[in-house]
């Protein structure tokens, strides 16, 4: 049997605004009729669910486990705030009690790119200790990089920065193949190159004009890059982030659509 599973990311939802803020259940349930294995909830989502026992219990009900969770800050200074230490802190404490799933760093991106390296260095400080932290608690991390203009690790040279000062004792790293190439990457080699820092892979798929796509619409070469997983003995989760202009008024339809191209294509080379 595989060790490669394959879990959904709530972002789809988000990018209907409010719309489904407070029905992670509802999104659950169509994750795992969609044929999905495991979910990735943003924080903002779990409304009703920071009590542990309550979250496995929806979780347990539809057949589904927690695959990572994604915490996202703004990680700006050169260590953390009093209030980014909490917040981490308290999703470190929520982790202990899912030991098999990843904890997701995630900088919410800002509105430029000044002072890059400075910026640069204060981001990998503060998700270095975090992760110290939570290793030092039973608890795995991963940091997810992104592509919009004023994300400040983005391109090729910026991603060396990052993949060269993560800590990689307490720290790994989770390719996203859409925002990869959306920094003009192309995604393989540079999963090939850091391979031994990837422990979770996020999927979402582009057009040759920079526009998200649904799965399996775009240029995102997904069965190249499963296939290289399943031959490096990949042991982790797969997570589809479907951020097509689709899914800001059918989340569910695109969902239930990806999952048939999961089906179809991917999970046989699986």
């Amino acid at each position: 049997m595989s060790k490669i599973k394959i879990g959904c990311e709530t972002y789809t939802w988000a990018m209907s605004g409010e719309t489904y803020k407070n029905k992670l259940e509802h999104i659950i349930e169509v994750t795992s009729k969609a044929g999905f294995k495991g979910i990735e909830p943003d924080t903002g989502f779990m409304n009703g669910f920071t009590d542990p026992k309550v979250f496995k219990e929806a979780l347990d009900r539809n057949n589904i486990e927690l695959s990572v969770l994604c915490h996202v800050e703004d990680w700006r200074n050169p260590k953390e705030t009093d209030a980014e230490r909490k917040n981490a802190d308290q999703w470190i404490e929520f982790m202990k009690h899912f030991p098999e799933a990843i904890l997701l760093l995630v900088q919410m991106p800002g509105q430029d790119r000044e002072h890059l390296k400075e910026r640069q260095q204060n981001l990998l400080t503060c998700v270095n200790e975090i992760a110290t932290r939570a290793a030092g608690e039973g608890v795995v991390c991963s940091y997810h990089p992104n592509s919009p203009m004023g994300s400040i690790y983005r391109t090729e040279e910026d991603y060396k920065i990052l993949l060269n000062g993560l800590d990689s004792r307490v720290i790994k790293y989770t390719p996203d193949v859409g925002h990869m190439a959306k920094g003009g990457m192309d995604p393989l080699p540079i999963i090939k190159q850091y391979r031994e820092l990837v422990n979770c892979v996020h999927y979402k798929d582009m057009y040759d004009n920079g526009k998200w796509a649904a799965m399996g619409d775009g240029i995102i070469d997904f069965k190249g890059i499963t296939s290289y997983l399943k031959e490096t003995d990949f042991e982790g989760w797969i997570i589809v982030e479907d951020e097509c202009d689709a899914a800001i008024t059918d989340p569910d339809g695109i969902t239930m659509q990806d999952g048939v191209y999961i089906e179809e294509v991917l999970r046989p080379l699986i």
